[in-house]
């Protein structure tokens, strides 16, 4: 049987628990996990990609199944450079599902042989999402109860 090979594509700028949560789940589900950190030249991310990819090493230093890596253009055809046949998202929201669901559609065009696998969200992470998280930190807020203690550490929130 081929390897199960995803992606899970994102920003994740900064990394939450609502992410590692949705690739702490996975894990049973795939053979490699490449957590893709998306170049998006409509973005300006307040971390730098070298910067997500460490969090992530540090984070996954001991699960061989997982893979912090940065790609820029179409997720399709990263996934094809890496022969992943699964992308995986998180869903938090009825109205995160809409969003995704076109996306997926979009891609399933491109690619019919790549599917997109929906994971929702612990309900305790519901409300973590990086946009918040990013104005909690901007404004001098406690972020440590959304982020991975790595994170946390690394941009002064414990």
């Amino acid at each position: 049987m081929a390897e199960r090979i995803c992606l899970f594509p994102g920003t994740f700028d900064p990394i939450t628990l609502g992410h590692t949560d949705i690739v702490n789940r996975a894990l049973p589900l795939f053979d490699k996990i490449y957590i893709g950190i998306g170049i998006n030249a409509s973005k300006a991310p307040v971390y730098t990609v070298e910067q997500r990819i460490a969090w992530l090493q540090e984070i996954y230093k001991d699960e061989p199944k997982v893979f912090a890596v940065s790609y820029d253009g179409l997720t399709v055809e990263y996934c094809k450079l890496i022969k992943a046949h699964f992308i995986l998202r998180g869903i938090r929201y009825v109205s995160d599902f809409e969003y995704e669901k076109t996306i997926a559609d979009a891609n399933r065009t491109l690619d019919k042989n790549i599917e997109t696998v929906f994971l929702t969200g612990e309900p305790k992470y519901t409300s973590v999402a990086s946009t918040i998280v990013r104005d909690i930190i901007r404004n001098n807020g406690n972020a440590a109860p959304f982020l991975p203690d790595v994170v946390a550490r690394s941009i002064g929130a414990l």
